[in-house]
């Protein structure tokens, strides 16, 4: 019966987010409602002790990292930064590889800091303007935005400042460079297959007849191409962030801070003094830090172009990094709450029986993402519930902690993309695409993703390259 009640707040849970209504309103019921049925007497208790408590430590934790991304991604809108990306990339490859430009493109935003969700609303005019001078059938264009923006440079690529890559940090404390060789594996692999199963269904399309489309909803504006920044000029930020992510990382902060930083909060009156272990909080210091950096580049540079505007775009950025965390943190919340559950603990002895340490991980991780319909919910679930388990049986097996944290990042963005999955959603109605039409070619990307993690995985015991 306990783990009927889980699995019944999660189907819930899961219907909410396909119906399309929020999670923030709906986690908190959810989870509620699983501790109704198990013991009514602690639904109040857990609600303020555990489902608040752990919002709000995720929130405390990972918001500037969501409103810092936020704020790089609307001042490289508002340069024109991300227009003169998409243009000079599309011209060097041309219509006839309009798949691999725009993938190419938001790999190369996602990858510099701009969230996912600034990347769809950025490319997909240029996008759209691509596929339709190629007469490529527009229900691709969504899965073509997930494989370059939700897949290689979220999770897999090393030093990639998504959420998903720097959750593992505070749990193994690792840095999001965490195991290079076999992100930069798993990137290309995922790249790649990505890029060529695109190519492949859209070159199929073709030979049947298939073109752009007609009656279709939400079609931009024709794109004009009017005086743009130099692209070298316009990568200069996403570059900065990148550069200044790997050298406060590894030698800046170390250097300033060393181990620990100790200090009193209060100037009146007595207070025990505050000890900060630098060591758990440089991967988010170290992306914080470098995300500040690529802002002011951008400010430095494109100054005239952001200044007007600016008021407006950073206030519609920080609503959306609210928003962001907001989702997340209620879902972190709502996991905390099922994991303290006792039909949560007979699922996960069930999961332990998976006897390989870092494929008990992976299978955690993805399918409590794909539960969720959340990358980073999923893997701060199976990470807050599971990670002294995960490192228990890594230490035994003799596996490095970093090894966990990219097996743990790439596993999250395999099964999240669902169709209940908040950024699909939000995906398809920016295309104007249904899921009937669309949503079987993200499909096939999201297996990819899926089954590239345990390529990592083999390529691991293979070769034991870290």
């Amino acid at each position: 019966m306990s783990v009927l009640i889980v699995l019944i707040s999660l189907a819930f849970l899961m219907l909410v987010a396909y119906r399309g209504f929020s999670v923030i309103l709906f986690a908190p019921i959810a989870a509620m409602g699983a501790v109704l049925f198990t013991d009514p007497s602690l639904v109040m208790p857990m609600f303020t002790g555990l489902f608040m408590d752990k919002l709000a430590h995720f929130a405390k934790l990972y918001f500037p990292v969501f409103l810092l991304g936020a704020i790089l991604g609307k001042v490289i809108e508002l340069s024109g930064f991300a227009k003169s990306i998409i243009a000079a990339v599309g011209k060097f490859c041309g219509p006839n590889n309009a798949v691999i430009a725009i993938a190419l493109v938001c790999g190369l935003l996602t990858y510099g800091g701009v969230s996912i969700f600034v990347v769809v609303f950025a490319a997909y005019p240029f996008a759209a303007e691509m596929f339709k001078a190629g007469n490529i059938p527009k229900r691709y264009i969504p899965a073509t935005l997930v494989a370059g923006g939700a897949t290689f440079t979220m999770d897999a690529l090393p030093g990639s400042p998504q959420i998903q890559n720097i959750i593992p940090t505070t749990f193994f404390n690792t840095d999001t460079w965490a195991a290079p060789w076999l992100g930069l594996i798993g990137g290309i692999f995922v790249c790649v297959v990505s890029l060529g199963y695109l190519i492949w269904l859209t070159r199929r399309a073709q030979r049947k007849g298939d073109g752009y489309g007609q009656n279709l909803v939400n079609e931009p504006e024709p794109f004009t191409l009017e005086k743009l920044p130099h692209p070298l000029l316009a990568l200069l930020p996403l570059l900065t962030v990148a550069v200044m992510n790997k050298l406060f990382g590894s030698s800046i902060i170390p250097a300033f801070y060393g181990k620990t930083v100790e200090f009193v909060p209060a100037v009146i009156g007595s207070a025990p003094p505050v000890v900060q272990e630098v060591q758990k909080v440089i991967a988010l210091w170290s992306v914080e830090l470098a995300l500040l950096c690529g802002i002011a580049v951008c400010l430095l540079t494109a100054w005239k172009s952001v200044a007007q505007r600016f008021s407006d775009g950073s206030k519609a950025a920080i609503n959306g990094a609210m928003l962001a965390t907001m989702n997340t943190a209620t879902e972190y919340g709502y996991g905390a709450v099922i994991a303290a559950l006792p039909g949560f603990l007979i699922v996960a002895e069930a999961l332990k029986a998976v006897p390989n340490p870092l494929i008990n991980e992976a299978i955690t991780v993805t399918t409590l993402a794909g539960i969720t319909g959340s990358a980073s919910g999923g893997l701060s679930i199976a990470l807050a519930a599971m990670s002294e388990t995960f490192m228990a049986s890594a230490t035994a097996a003799g596996i490095p902690f970093e090894v966990l944290h990219r097996v743990a990042s790439m596993a999250s963005g395999g099964m999240d993309s669902l169709p209940h999955n908040g950024a699909v959603i939000t995906l398809l109605a920016v295309c104007g695409c249904t899921h009937r039409d669309a949503y079987p070619a993200i499909f096939g990307i999201t297996l990819i993703k899926t089954f590239a993690v345990f390529f990592v995985i083999a390529v691991y015991y293979l070769t034991g390259i870290v």
